[in-house]
């Protein structure tokens, strides 16, 4: 078994160093996998350790300011730097990332020589998607990497197509026509360009998109040369043929859905105490079954004035109950006071967060509007909760609610006007479109409850995603 070089590692004893970007989407479903690979363990012989940015850890840990390891009696969260101020994004400079990317190195090697000194050489690194000073951590200090891919087989399948030889053909169909369709080896059907991950057909000249495209490119040459395991946060009923035709190319492990439980404690970057579940959890049991439409827009969105109108009076006007999360920094605009006040007696509640796995395993929810972020879309399929998709066409969201509407028939996407606003008309009528007791509602609950199953079976203790996490820590 490898070590670190500053310390020995016994046979069968593992040591995984998370290192994981500091947003509630990365965290949530490393921390995840991280409790599950210790309960694997026997006696001690698995640990995790999450590594998180300083600024992260001191969200996520006040009272430690940043510093020093702490832990929830189950797993290690350590803080590194990454170079970056507090709360700041990726600097587009190449010069200044490249200072951040050494500053990362120097600090993750800090580290794994600390807990190496303490008895607790690290086994293996691994990071959510890709963070490069990971990658330099592997190679400069001969510690095999992990790959924790935190969004769908399909995307793994877009993003190693478009950087083995597909990069051209999806590139000239852009510039021709968003809508045309393109296929790709694995996919069951062709799917329309536009439907890609925005990365990919992005032609703005964004620095954002050529530092991503940049960053996943080295990925995949690291991936080529090295090797390294993949884990997939996704469960072979939900993407067969992908995940197959991946298993050609990639040493692939699929362990998910990793979304923990309900009942689970979870990791909250935004203000969220017993009041405000109370509040939203007493209003839920007051409701009927499947009757609340359930409003989230995950952690990242801002939404302008205009939009946050159109939501609200389109909720109103569908006539059901409903739970509205909404952000205090999500808005461009001075919206909280609207929002709350337009909030019909009786028939809706608005609140700044909420434990959402907890919200959407309730009885009363009926159906999820979102932005189809991963976490938010493997949360719903796993409680059986039909989906009205509302992408950014940011990231993965795009082909997350192609595959809702298209791929497993679990909900529907709206359609935004000439402006890229949706209206309200158009919300209450996907609403009612997957709500209602119209044959498609029906067919969408029935294939809901079928995928709930499916998910239910690979999460379950002794499952699937168990099984084959622990066939991973057997390879290693």
């Amino acid at each position: 078994m490898a070590d670190d070089g500053s310390g020995s590692s016994r046979e069968g004893h593992h040591h995984f160093l998370i290192v994981v970007y500091g947003i509630q989407s990365h965290i949530n479903p490393a921390r995840a996998l991280a409790h599950r690979l210790t309960r694997l363990g026997v006696a001690g012989s698995i640990r995790a350790t999450l590594c998180l940015s300083v600024s992260s850890h001191r969200r996520m840990f006040p009272s430690s300011n940043g510093a020093g390891e702490t832990t929830d009696g189950v797993i290690s969260y350590t803080p590194y730097c990454d170079g970056l101020d507090e709360n700041s994004l990726p600097k587009s400079d190449d010069e200044e990332r490249a200072r951040c990317r050494r500053v990362g190195f120097e600090s993750l090697s800090s580290v794994i020589g600390s807990l190496a000194a303490r008895g607790l050489p690290v086994t293996r690194v691994m990071c959510t998607m890709v963070l490069p000073a990971v990658l330099d951590v592997s190679l400069e200090l001969g510690i095999p990497l992990v790959v924790y891919w935190i969004q769908p087989a399909h995307v793994l399948t877009a993003y190693f197509y478009y950087f083995h030889g597909y990069g051209d053909l999806i590139a000239s169909h852009v510039a021709t026509d968003p809508a045309q369709e393109v296929s790709l080896p694995g996919l069951t059907r062709p799917v329309r360009v536009g439907d890609l991950p925005s990365f990919l057909v992005d032609t703005s000249g964004s620095e954002l998109t050529r530092i991503f495209k940049e960053t996943m490119r080295e990925l995949f040459e690291f991936v080529d040369r090295q090797r390294p395991k993949l884990l997939v946060n996704t469960f072979e009923g939900l993407e067969p043929a992908v995940l197959a035709d991946m298993k050609r190319h990639l040493d692939v492990f699929v362990v998910g859905p990793m979304v923990g439980s309900s009942t689970e404690a979870r990791v909250h970057l935004f203000k969220h105490d017993d009041v405000d579940r109370k509040r939203y959890m007493d209003w839920l049991d007051a409701q009927p079954e499947e009757s609340v439409v359930y409003v989230s827009f995950g952690s990242i969105s801002k939404y302008k004035k205009q939009q946050m109108e159109e939501i609200v009076e389109g909720l109103k006007q569908c006539g059901r109950p409903y739970l509205l999360v909404a952000r205090k920094d999500g808005f461009e605009d001075d919206m909280m006071d609207y929002v709350f006040e337009s909030t019909v007696k009786d028939q809706g509640i608005v609140v700044d967060w909420c434990n959402q796995l907890e919200v959407l395993s309730h009885a009363a929810v009926g159906c999820f509007v979102t932005h189809c972020g991963w976490n938010s879309t493997l949360e719903a399929v796993a409680s059986g909760v039909p989906i009205i998709g509302v992408p950014n066409m940011f990231v993965d969201q795009p082909i997350n609610a192609y595959l809702v509407e298209e791929e497993w028939l679990i909900g529907t996407k709206v359609e935004r006007d000439s402006e890229g606003i949706l209206t309200r008309k158009e919300l209450a009528r996907c609403i009612e479109l997957v709500m209602g007791e119209g044959a498609k509602a029906n067919d969408i609950r029935e294939r809901t409850k079928a995928l709930k199953r499916l998910a239910q079976e690979a999460a379950v203790v002794g499952g699937h995603a168990d099984r084959n996490l622990l066939h991973f820590v057997k390879t290693i």
